[in-house]
């Protein structure tokens, strides 16, 4: 929602924006839009400027679609589908299942399955598309090391893959197939149901991420969503947005502010409050994070540059740090137990949980490359560059860890009921 909260801040004569909502009735999806949306603190400069005819500018300007990823042309009423196929020029696909440790079935049907519906509505329907926008995560890059640059996956490549064939002489390696997973998460779903079906689906996850080089099934389904998108595209337009570790906004539309329990949140509270009193990492290591209002910055610039050019292609957009201003995990600690250490009881579960999840992050040892976002600001006003600020390389990590994110975290993530449990990245 970050993203919409900037385009009607930044440019509030925007048309219509059409809102996918999963819900049982155009009503319900109006609900949901002002209590999860209109409602949220993030939109309170909006608010302000509005004032009492706050929510009537917001009515007219977002409009909810009742519809899912996970139905076949998204679920959507046919004469709906005829307004957006004249009216949409923008595709903004955000939609994802975050978790690491997903059911198989689950996390293809919506970060690889729900892409391919998403594309097959574009193509039937969307011609007078400008752009296509996909948001998926840099950790698509799986077990690569070195500098990963910003490029797209094509159909069956895989990690392993990559692997085997730098070898000499080349190693063997299972072929990437994504129909073929698609079957192995529908035949298992039926064989284990009703036998632990839960643990042995999310075990078959892992166990087909980590066979094709990918360290769990978020990696993996959001990867192979990537190759659907890619496939699929014929001359439509594509960008894919690429963000590494999201953390809390720098400072706009204010500091601080996130939604939801992330990597590096979880790992900074769970350090600060004595629930991980220690973790093996690798100090020297980086952990690339970015405030969330950067990877907003980059998602309109490209929206703006490829919606005008119109050209036919791809490109892809790492919104990173680690190649340009670098965070030391021994650093974040650092920083982390100066600003949040307290005495509290050791919750072992809890450390391991975390151990296990994030294990290939702690040791990563990769850096992304991020020229083509860099350049996306080649063309921009100094007002412009104000705006959409894209300058990671000048984020002072130690102040904004210490009197930014913390403070972030406990007031919009914590709100003094715990330790949060959801992970996401």
């Amino acid at each position: 929602m970050a993203v919409v909260e900037k385009i009607l801040r930044s440019a509030p004569d925007v048309g219509k924006i059409f809102v996918l909502i999963n819900a049982k009735s155009h009503e319900a999806a109006v609900d949901r839009l002002k209590t999860e949306i209109i409602d949220l603190e993030l939109f309170q400069g909006l608010k302000q400027r509005h004032g009492k005819y706050y929510q009537d500018f917001m009515l007219r300007k977002l409009f909810p679609v009742v519809g899912s990823l996970c139905e076949s042309d998204l679920g959507m009423d046919a004469n709906l589908i005829s307004e957006i196929a004249e009216e949409v020029d923008l595709i903004i696909n955000s939609a994802a299942n975050t978790n690491f440790m997903e059911r198989f079935d689950v996390s293809l049907n919506t970060n690889t399955l729900g892409a391919r519906r998403l594309m097959d509505f574009t193509n039937k329907y969307c011609k007078n598309l400008r752009v296509f926008l996909h948001v998926s995560t840099a950790y698509v890059s799986g077990e690569r090391e070195g500098m990963i640059m910003e490029k797209p996956f094509q159909m069956g490549e895989s990690i392993a893959k990559e692997k085997a064939t730098s070898e000499f002489p080349p190693l063997s390696y299972h072929v990437l197939n994504i129909d073929s997973e698609a079957e192995i998460a529908l035949d298992s779903k039926v064989a284990f149901e009703g036998n632990l079906e839960d643990h042995k689906m999310k075990e078959l996850a892992l166990e087909r991420a980590r066979l094709h080089g990918w360290h769990n099934t978020y990696e993996f389904s959001k990867a192979m969503g990537e190759m659907v998108i890619y496939s699929m595209r014929g001359d439509i337009p594509l960008v894919i947005i690429h963000p590494t570790a999201i953390t809390s906004t720098l400072e706009d539309p204010f500091p601080g502010w996130i939604q939801g329990n992330r990597m590096a949140g979880l790992m900074i509270l769970s350090y600060g409050k004595a629930n991980l009193p220690s973790f093996l990492l690798n100090p020297v290591a980086v952990i690339d994070v970015i405030p969330i209002d950067m990877v907003v910055n980059a998602i309109i610039a490209a929206m703006a540059k490829h919606g005008i050019a119109r050209k036919t292609g791809i490109k892809v957009y790492h919104v990173a740090s680690s190649a340009v201003n670098p965070l030391l995990f021994g650093d974040l600690f650092n920083n982390t137990s100066q600003r949040l250490q307290r005495r509290c009881k050791v919750i072992v579960e809890h450390a391991m949980d975390l151990a296990r999840v994030y294990q290939p992050y702690m040791f990563f040892k990769g850096r992304f490359d991020n020229s083509n976002t860099y350049n996306l600001m080649e063309g921009m006003s100094e007002e412009e560059m104000k705006i959409f600020r894209l300058d990671v390389e000048s984020v002072d990590w130690e102040d904004y860890i210490t009197n930014t994110h913390i403070p972030g975290l406990k007031k919009h993530v914590i709100k003094g009921r715990g330790m949060p449990k959801q992970v996401q990245i």
